[in-house]
């Protein structure tokens, strides 16, 4: 089944501005970062964003609820930092309040072990979708990725941390932390969190997001595709 295709960023702005119409005070927005080069002889975490995925993370902030304190994050791959600091840019010319960006290493592909077998696999499978259906079943070896239920949560611990605040620092504004990463995580997170299989949603497009929340006591994960979960965490042994 495939959905509408929204422009780059509309279905995340949505999700924000559902939440904030709903009551949350402060939102933790995972994301994918915006329109990049495909070059293919530059290392795929080399390749920058286009002029086009430029415009379209400034376009992303300058949507953004102007209420919000906007705090980002990113992954240690510059077209994330990128699209972190051009979404900022653009809620500040807006009026909008933001904080510092700086990279987070988690926000990475650390769940990727060897990524040279990994890109062989991905080729031999037909690529990235049935590489990660391999991944999600348990057909990969554990020397190229580790196991998909240990790096989805240990991203969404990452992002639950971002709610323990000192309350004498907390912001009087709504706070937005901004984490930008990769499709791949994006595809993880959803699948082994939210239940939202490829099968159902094949694609994890430029700047789509999914958003964690706090509700009831509770920490709470969501997607544009349907309604939040609560946050599952919980790791034997860890």
């Amino acid at each position: 089944m495939r959905e509408t295709l929204l422009k780059p960023g509309e279905s995340a702005l949505g999700l924000v501005e559902h939440l904030v119409n709903d009551g949350a005070d402060h939102i933790v927005l995972l994301m994918r970062h915006s329109a990049r080069e495909f070059a293919p002889d530059v290392h795929d975490l080399l390749n920058p964003l286009t002029d086009e995925g430029r415009d379209l993370a400034r376009q992303l902030g300058q949507g953004l609820p102007r209420t919000l304190n906007v705090r980002g994050y990113s992954s240690p791959a510059e077209r994330c930092v990128e699209t972190a600091d051009l979404i900022m840019q653009g809620h500040a010319s807006q009026g909008g309040d933001i904080a510092r960006n700086r990279v987070i290493e988690a926000l990475g592909v650390f769940y990727v072990l060897d990524q040279m077998k990994m890109f062989m696999v991905m080729k031999e499978a037909g690529g990235m979708v049935a590489l990660l259906n391999r991944w999600f079943n348990d057909e990969i070896a554990s020397d190229i990725l580790m196991p998909p239920d240990l790096a989805a949560k240990l991203i969404g611990r990452l992002a639950a941390q971002k709610f323990n605040i000192d309350p004498s620092k907390r912001s009087a504004q709504p706070q937005l932390d901004l984490m930008v990463s990769h499709d791949f995580t994006l595809y993880t997170i959803k699948d082994r969190l939210l239940g939202q299989k490829t099968e159902a949603h094949p694609d994890v497009h430029f700047l789509d997001a999914v958003a964690f929340f706090q509700k009831g006591g509770q920490t709470w994960i969501q997607s544009h595709h349907g309604d939040a979960v609560l946050l599952n965490t919980d790791l034997p042994g860890f």
